[in-house]
């Protein structure tokens, strides 16, 4: 389907650019050239679908419904929720205060908690983009099961006491019917979220795919798999405790992830390096320490390290 673009983008970068075909250089802008225009094609597809959906389920809604389901239903169902109606792993600490305060349960907004920043539409879209179904499917499920096992883990735990005092007060139900939407209102909805979603991700894109490039072009053949190839033991781990530091959109980090895999580091090292850094960045720790005590912190940085580990470990049997 895009063989059509890798025409274009090698036009541009050999024919237009003048750029000497089989250079390193040319190399790495023809990289940079397809990945963009091929990403930002997928991404304004895709999100425009999803907002669709999601405009059926307002946050109200996403809260009334967790609040309905059973322990074990609504684990699954708070991951599920959470890939299509993904937050950063910032703006989901409110939404995580807010289930607590309606009556959710613990773990269960844990589950969303852990799922919503990891698992989206945009991550999801780039994997299928540059490693095929297989891959992203595999993200999906593994995302998803780290959220549940979390959730009930910690909800398995009766650590309510760690949170602040004001977290558990409750909140006044807001009982007011929404306002039906038209399908014109939601297809305007979806255009205007897929542009903000657009402008507010193309720096981390175009960042991301430059550095993507370079390392395509500049970084020697297996100089990376020698010090994280799948036989590394202390790759996945390694990669896990970097991410934690950082703090970046899903799309900054999997162009990254596409470099360093060509280059020979192994799948579930990369993957393990986004997902700590989506689901385990140390602001999301900052901002969390306004609803929880230490303690509770670090259950859930321990519990959800332990899973992405795990996962990284998964990917790299199961794909070496």
């Amino acid at each position: 389907m895009f063989t059509p673009l890798q025409k274009l983008a090698d036009w541009l970068t050999y024919g237009v650019f003048s750029i000497a075909p089989g250079s390193l250089l040319g190399s790495a802008v023809s990289f940079f050239l397809f990945d963009t225009v091929k990403i930002f094609i997928l991404l304004a597809a895709m999100i425009f679908a999803i907002s669709l959906f999601r405009s059926f389920l307002p946050p109200e809604k996403v809260r009334s419904i967790l609040a309905r389901h059973g322990q074990y239903a609504g684990h699954f169902l708070a991951a599920g929720l959470g890939i299509i109606t993904p937050f950063c792993s910032c703006s989901a600490v409110p939404m995580f205060l807010g289930f607590v305060q309606a009556g959710v349960p613990l773990g269960v907004t844990f589950s969303f908690l852990v799922a919503s920043p990891m698992i989206n539409e945009v991550a999801l879209i780039m994997l299928f983009g540059m490693f095929g179904a297989q891959v992203a499917l595999l993200y999906a499920a593994s995302g998803v099961v780290i959220a549940v096992i979390s959730g009930l883990l910690i909800g398995g735990m009766k650590v309510e006491n760690l949170l602040e005092g004001f977290v558990m007060k409750k909140a006044e139900a807001d009982l007011a019917a929404l306002e039906s939407m038209s399908w014109r209102g939601r297809f305007a909805y979806a255009k205007e979220y897929t542009a903000d979603i657009l402008w507010k991700v193309w720096p981390y894109v175009v960042v991301g795919i430059a550095v993507g490039a370079w390392i395509h072009g500049y970084v020697p053949v297996n100089f990376l798999a020698k010090y994280a190839g799948a036989d590394k033991w202390y790759a996945v781990p390694l990669a896990t405790l970097l991410g934690i530091p950082l703090y970046s959109n899903a799309a900054g980090v999997i162009p990254l992830v596409s470099a360093l895999t060509e280059k020979g580091v192994s799948l579930g090292t990369t993957l393990a390096f986004m997902m700590a850094v989506t689901g385990l960045s140390l602001p999301e720790f900052v901002i969390l320490r306004r609803v929880m005590k230490l303690q509770l912190i670090a259950i859930f940085a321990g519990v959800v390290g332990i899973g992405i580990i795990f996962t990284g470990l998964l990917f790299n049997y199961l794909l070496g």
